[in-house]
């Protein structure tokens, strides 16, 4: 991307960048996004205004600005939620730098995100989880794969790990402990519990894979040694959902939001599921479970049968 950016307008970026690695502890791809978001608002306002976005053009951004930008955007096709977080970003990147040059950006803080639905996790039934498992493992005529496959799924929802959190565990992390420590979203680490049957199933799997399985190198391999993808999985899970009748929503994901929901079905405390997901945020964590305002309300007289009197 060829722009005219002034050398103290990319100097700025880049500290913004360093600072919410450093800071907030923000992901290689959130960071990639970051700046991304950036330097396509700097692109357009370079054109729009006719002139080189630099750290003083950009203290003069109006609301004005801030509107034809988001118009611009929804213009060439970029969806509602995809221009929130962009905005989101921006004004992050806006707040820092006012911060550091001693303006108010009055007009990037006031602009507000367009509306859009938000899609609620569906997470699947007990027994269609359960029986997910046992038909992906049927996918395959090849065992060592069958049981590959099983294994995964068994940790998206007996542990409540990310596809790419269960991909990431190497050869010394089998057989597995009785708590796995997982390094997830930001580089943050979290202590997680294994059930039985997910060390079971790693197990079977590590007995019957024919590549050596060693202590630096991927657990889980594709068919001709190299790293699992995470695409294999869900196609298998494709296929399964297809023979159990089960909706296009149930995907490697939806395993961990049904681990999350029926955890706290049976009774589970929604802080302690937030720490064995990882989220930053409760309120994250309640989106994932799927629970109506009645139950969420039940768990909390649970824990606190004096506060509603």
């Amino acid at each position: 991307m060829s722009l005219e950016i002034s050398a103290a307008a990319r100097d700025a970026l880049d500290g913004w960048i360093e600072h919410e690695k450093a800071l907030n502890g923000a992901s290689d791809n959130t960071l990639k996004a970051y700046r991304a978001d950036v330097l396509g608002f700097l692109a357009f306002l370079t054109g729009h205004s006719g002139s080189t976005s630099g750290v003083a053009a950009l203290q003069r951004v109006t609301l004005g600005d801030m509107r034809a930008w988001m118009a611009h955007e929804r213009g060439r096709g970029v969806a509602a939620r995809s221009l929130a977080r962009s905005l989101s970003a921006m004004k992050s990147f806006f707040r820092w730098l006012g911060a550091r040059h001693g303006f108010e950006p009055t007009a990037v803080l006031s602009a507000r995100a367009p509306r859009f639905q938000k899609k609620l996790p569906r997470p699947l039934a007990e027994d269609a989880a359960r029986a997910m498992i046992d038909t992906v493992e049927l996918q395959s005529r090849t065992s060592w794969i069958a049981a590959r496959d099983a294994a995964v799924l068994t940790l998206l929802y007996g542990c409540g790990l990310r596809i790419s959190e269960a991909l990431g565990l190497t050869g010394r992390d089998a057989p597995l402990p009785d708590t796995l420590r997982i390094r997830g979203k930001g580089g943050k680490e979290r202590l997680v519990p294994v059930l039985p049957a997910a060390r079971a199933a790693v197990d079977a799997y590590a007995a019957l894979c024919p590549h050596d399985l060693s202590a630096a190198a991927p657990l889980f391999r594709g068919s001709r040694g190299g790293p699992l993808n995470a695409r294999q999985i869900a196609r298998v899970m494709e296929a399964a959902r297809m023979q159990l009748g089960l909706p296009a929503t149930a995907t490697p994901h939806a395993m961990r939001h049904s681990f999350a929901t029926h955890l706290l079905n049976a009774g589970g405390d929604l802080r302690a599921i937030q720490e064995l997901l990882g989220h930053a945020s409760l309120s994250t964590t309640q989106a994932y479970t799927a629970v109506d305002t009645a139950r969420l309300m039940e768990v909390y007289d649970r824990a606190h049968p004096k506060a509603r009197g």
